[in-house]
């Protein structure tokens, strides 16, 4: 009876030890690297035959086991998993368990149109182009925002998404985040603004946006465009007449072109346009509502990034002559 309960003893420990050393030894992969994609409902059993199906060499019955016996069976979480070489069952249950998703990012940058936005979610990797086949107004009704236009409305960032994820859904993310950085920021404008809701800041931050070269230019930017405001005088910014021309500009801004009506000329037509014409960031938000003080009307730039800034037309067509024409 000693000797069998030994043996068993024995067996139960080197039984014990195969099991700590499989849980805790490599998996042999198919590749240096494997996708995994959980979908959601998915059981634990079909958890470990999809492991076995993406490319892991294991048997699934034996990972279930496993899943199983540690008692977190049910708390996988469905995603789009990435299973590298070194991982264990051990760190790859512990993965399904904390939802550690394999994230992709696609970045919007400061400045950026609505065709740039697009053009961007389209070369993100192996993110679903659900909206590519939509129109800017259907994308924006589908985004719940009907008869809203989709210019300037994305707050410009950096956003990450699980492999097969929808556009839609990153789209909806920075849709929220520009909400909320607009509404932040409407908080804070000057009681003197001459802008009287937030979507006219969020034009206005656009244009700022645009015609900032030099980051500590940019609040006498929006304070020039302010006083324009105040006094009834025309914008007069190039950005906006280059975004009425839309695929049409070559990259050359003629005299033409500033007397060729369209909504967003700020030459023939007094105030904000109609829609902004870029993706404004935090600082140009902040800008617009709360601008410096300056008793200027005009800037033109430097060449360097920078601006100068006039308070009469004389003045202002010294600084061209000077800056531009290189008299």
């Amino acid at each position: 009876m000693r000797r069998a309960l030994v043996v068993i003893v024995l067996a139960c420990a080197g039984l014990a030890g195969a099991v700590l050393w499989w849980l805790d030894h490599p998996l042999d992969l198919a590749s240096p690297a494997v996708d995994l994609s959980i979908e959601p409902g998915t059981s634990a059993r079909g958890v470990a035959q999809a492991v076995a199906q993406s490319g892991v060499r294991v048997e699934p019955d034996l990972l279930y086991a496993w899943f199983r016996l540690s008692g977190q069976d049910r708390q996988i979480k469905a995603g789009s998993y990435e299973i590298e070489a070194g991982a264990t069952p051990l760190s790859l249950l512990r993965k399904l368990v904390r939802g550690e998703e394999s994230l992709r990012t696609v970045t919007l940058v400061e400045g950026w149109n609505f065709r740039q936005v697009r053009q961007a979610l389209a070369g993100a990797p192996q993110l679903a182009p659900d909206s590519a086949s939509l129109s800017e107004a259907a994308l924006m009704q589908q985004l719940g925002r009907a008869g809203v236009a989709a210019e300037g409305r994305f707050f410009p960032d950096t956003y990450s998404y699980a492999k097969g994820s929808s556009d839609l859904k990153v789209l909806a993310r920075a849709l929220r985040a520009m909400d909320r950085h607009l509404a932040e920021a409407w908080a804070q404008r000057t009681p003197d603004s001459p802008l009287q809701q937030p979507e006219q800041a969020l034009v206005l931050a656009s244009i700022v946006e645009k015609e900032t070269g030099s980051p500590q230019d940019r609040a006498l930017i929006a304070g020039v465009f302010t006083n324009r405001l105040r006094v009834g005088m025309p914008l007069q910014t190039d950005p906006t007449v280059i975004y009425g021309l839309g695929e049409s500009f070559d990259g050359n801004l003629r005299k033409k072109d500033l007397q060729t009506d369209t909504p967003w000329n700020t030459y023939t037509r007094n105030g904000l346009p109609p829609t902004p014409i870029a993706m404004p960031g935090r600082a140009a938000l902040l800008a617009a509502v709360a601008p410096a003080r300056t008793d200027a009307l005009y800037f033109v730039a430097r060449g360097d990034g920078s601006s100068e800034f006039s308070r009469t037309l004389d003045a202002h067509n010294r600084a061209v002559d000077k800056y531009q024409r290189k008299r």
